[in-house]
């Protein structure tokens, strides 16, 4: 499987405390119906650090059920390598198409290290796609180390969310045909495909799936100006939704939509109110408001 398109890292919707199967079931259907190529359950934007087992496994699951017909990628990823490896074979077990594998974030690891993390993981059978986010992790993982790890048979992808269009490039003229350079950064996406990216796993695709997925289409189609237009009317929605820490402002703006309540998790509160003002206005630019 070639891993190309829009994927939307889709939030875990909360109610009173428990995961809302019903708002989150609704949801899938909601981005699915927007046109969109796949989708990433319990991914950061999923609050994973935050989920039970229990409550992951429940949230793949239904993941996996309403997404019948598209790809379903988990976020398996850990600084630890032992319960990254448990959670990925759970993953496998319960039909997720691919796991999202983030860089060990807090233990700071060599290259070595970032090799054998992932190479472990790999041993699981289950297509890997890494997740390089040093903002998040404080370790960049180096095209060299990208490109030794796609020569694994299991490493299909990355999520690439470094911000550097030149690391971008260069794994786009050095991997293989088979490893999809995927843009994990929805401002950069359109530049990144003109470098040749096969896709995005987006934020914003949760609040305007079609607008998002117009995007890649677009421009797969040549119509650079239409893809310009696209990304430039959802701009704002790029830098509102990350004024704070991500999903609280996404799940703010999806409350005013009535797609479920903004509840997040501990250690995330829900947003101030300078936030919701910046976050109103810039649906209000996209047309969502």
């Amino acid at each position: 499987m070639i891993f190309e398109g829009t994927y939307v890292a889709s939030v875990t919707p909360f109610k009173a405390g428990q995961v809302d199967e019903t708002a989150l079931r609704q949801h899938l259907r909601f981005m699915l119906q927007g046109g969109v190529d796949g989708i990433v359950a319990c991914g950061t934007t999923g609050e994973s650090p935050t989920l039970t087992t229990q409550e992951w496994s429940s949230v793949v699951r239904i993941a996996v059920e309403e997404c019948a017909t598209k790809p379903v990628i988990a976020g398996t990823g850990s600084n630890n390598t032992a319960a990254t490896v448990e959670k990925t074979l759970l993953a496998k077990s319960l039909g997720a198409s691919a796991a999202l594998v983030v860089v060990p974030y807090y233990n700071k690891p060599t290259q070595a290290g970032l090799l054998a993390h992932f190479a472990a993981v790999a041993e699981v059978g289950l297509p890997i796609i890494l997740y390089n986010i040093p903002g998040r992790t404080s370790r960049n993982m180096e095209v060299s180390t990208v490109l030794e790890l796609s020569r694994l048979p299991n490493v299909v992808g990355i999520k690439e969310a470094s911000g550097s269009l030149d690391a971008v490039g260069s794994l786009l003229a050095q991997a293989g045909p088979g490893f999809s350079v995927l843009s994990g950064d929805d401002s950069l996406s359109l530049p990144m495909y003109a470098l040749g990216a096969h896709g995005v796993i987006a934020t914003t695709g949760n609040l305007t799936p079609r607008e998002m997925s117009s995007i890649y289409n677009l421009f797969k189609k040549g119509d650079i100006a239409g893809a310009r237009a696209a990304h430039f009317k959802l701009r704002p929605l790029f830098n509102s939704l990350f004024i704070e820490s991500n999903p609280a402002p996404l799940k703010y703006a999806l409350s005013l939509l009535g797609k479920l309540h903004e509840d997040v998790r501990l250690p995330l509160v829900t947003i101030e109110e300078s936030t919701k003002a910046a976050v109103q206005v810039a649906m209000r630019q996209a047309g969502l408001l």
